[in-house]
């Protein structure tokens, strides 16, 4: 067993409770941000809005214009629908486009796909929004042009990327202004960022998609060697898809379909719903060891997912969701042993050898927004164009290379291979619950391939051992992706439950939990009518309510 502790600031937990509406972020500013917009007669969805594009200003390493995601929408009805509004790969996209130097698809201009979060951004404002469009750049234009403190998860990441921050041009412009890479509560403004905010509030999605702005993007990811086209950004379309639909002890779950991570989360609860976790105290270690070889059969059948556009695949999800193959995988998980990775049947190609942000939203009528966005891996493709201000996203990684693993370690799957159109498999899985038709819960996470099992484990947090919304987001999870075959977990678990994976034959590795590397943001309508919200401490997050 190998164990690794590396030492980070403890944040301070809260638990936000509201009478009228409530939304979780990463950062206090923009949980701030879409509850004036709830107190000023928007809605969820304007609120959702407003705080994505507070994100992508603020929190820049995580999300921003120049990517995209997922979100999941129950209207105060309990109509239910997800809009994708995932990158997409460039008309000149091939398989093979990063065999010989497979960086290509994490850095630089290759990397970058077609961002797809303003036309689903505009897509969901059209189709439920109450207050404008202008109303919801607003907020953001004002931070980008007079600035802002930096914040504790910003300053850390700047730390991390100290060199490139202070010597590319670029970057260093906006980040280290006077030489040095700018510091927790030092000021820092966004200026280019502030005008191109500005012109697409006030002129809408097409002012990114065509046009300047649109011309600047193009011009710089060609320069930094990519493929992307003017024709390509003004292809971009945004799809309305129908949730995924589950159930979980008389829940009913809807979380979005492929090419997200939903299917697998359906698939995993199925799998443990029988086990009854959280009942019986002595059966602690062997709980963590069931919910461990879960996830190692729920990833293994996320390998047969990709784009449903470009792959039939509806009877294999159908398959994957379905409670007799979960019946049938408990069949086949010991409390004995775990086994070698071939066991749990993943359907790989030939094989040689975290940047994304998720805010809840509810109002006052149970409308509630999952959103989920990405640019991938922190600070995206590493560019920046200086004209926009946007930075660019490197989702082109999340498609599968033949024979090589991504930045997350997930091996490729010849089902997610790049081709022009295609939208990458993604680990996000925005999530709603519902209990006797009525709204419940509404959550999501960040952290790249670890996001899947951090809303899984919120979930069995909060139905099964009984936590309230913020003790579910902030106790100590469990990872694994059946490869690389280890079990990450973070400190707080007892040394019982890791001397007991030990003995089943896992490979245990034990990390502090405040290395943030996945989050997850929560809100929650509770039997006494009242809101509660939680955002993850892990990333410095807080929500707010009123």
């Amino acid at each position: 067993m190998r164990i690794f502790f590396i030492a980070v600031e403890k944040n301070t937990p809260s638990l936000v409770k509201a009478k009228h509406g409530a939304v979780a972020t990463e950062e206090i500013h923009c949980s701030e941000i879409g509850v004036q917009v709830l107190r000023d007669g928007g809605n969820a969805m304007d609120a959702a809005i407003a705080s994505c594009l507070c994100i992508g200003t603020v929190n820049m390493f995580s999300a921003g214009i120049g990517g995209g995601g997922f979100m999941t929408v129950r209207l105060p009805n309990g109509t239910v629908e997800v809009i994708d509004f995932r990158e997409t790969a460039p008309a000149d996209a091939h398989p093979n486009m990063y065999k010989k130097d497979p960086i290509l698809a994490q850095k630089g201009g290759l990397s970058v796909a077609v961002p797809g979060e303003i036309r689903g951004l505009e897509l969901a404002h059209k189709r439920y929004g109450k207050l404008s469009w202008k109303r919801l750049f607003a907020p953001s234009v004002k931070m980008a042009r007079e600035g802002w403190a930096v914040g504790p998860e910003l300053a850390k990441r700047l730390q991390i990327y100290k060199m490139m921050m202070e010597t590319e041009p670029d970057w260093a412009a906006v980040f280290a202004p006077n030489g040095t890479v700018l510091r927790e509560g030092q000021w820092i403004k966004r200026g280019a960022l502030a005008d191109t905010l500005e012109k697409i509030g006030n002129q809408g999605a097409d002012a990114f998609y065509t046009g300047e702005i649109a011309e600047n993007m193009v011009d710089y990811i060609q320069k930094n060697g990519g493929i992307l086209t003017i024709k390509d950004m003004e292809a971009y379309k945004p799809l309305i898809k129908k949730p995924m639909v589950g159930y979980y002890q008389g829940r009913k779950v809807y979380t979005t379909p492929a090419p997200t991570s939903g299917p697998i989360l359906l698939s995993i609860l199925n799998i443990l719903e029988r086990y009854e976790l959280g009942r019986y105290k002595e059966n602690a270690n062997i709980e963590v060891h069931r919910l461990v070889e879960a996830m190692k059969f729920g990833y293994a059948q996320r390998t047969e997912l990709g784009d449903p556009d470009f792959t039939e695949m509806e009877d294999t999800i159908l398959s994957i969701i379905s409670k007799d193959t979960a019946a049938q995988v408990r069949a086949n998980i010991s409390d004995a042993q775990t086994f070698p990775v071939e066991y749990y049947n993943p359907h790989w190609g030939p094989i040689d050898n975290h940047g994304t942000t998720h805010m809840s939203t509810v109002d006052q009528d149970d409308m509630a927004v999952a959103l989920t966005s990405t640019v991938n891996l922190v600070f995206g493709s590493k560019l920046l164009d200086p004209k926009t201000g946007i930075i660019l996203n490197d989702e082109m990684d999340d498609f599968s290379i033949p024979g090589t693993p991504n930045a997350f370690g997930l091996y490729p799957s010849p089902y997610n291979y790049p081709e022009p159109g295609k939208r990458p498999l993604s680990s996000c899985v925005p999530t709603i619950v519902e209990r006797d038709g009525k709204f419940e819960l509404a959550l999501g996470g960040s952290g790249g391939s670890r996001i899947l099992t951090s809303v899984l484990q919120t979930m069995l947090n909060m139905y099964n051992h009984r936590y309230n919304v913020m003790e579910a987001v902030e106790a100590p999870r469990v990872h694994h992706q059946l490869m690389p075959n280890v079990v990450d977990i973070e400190s707080g678990y007892s040394s019982s439950d890791i001397k007991f994976l030990s003995t089943r034959g896992h490979n245990v590795t034990v990390s502090d939990i405040l290395l943030a590397k996945a989050e997850v943001q929560a809100v929650m309508r509770a039997e006494d009518k009242l809101i509660y919200a939680a955002s993850d401490s892990r990333k410095h997050g807080i929500a707010a309510g009123y």
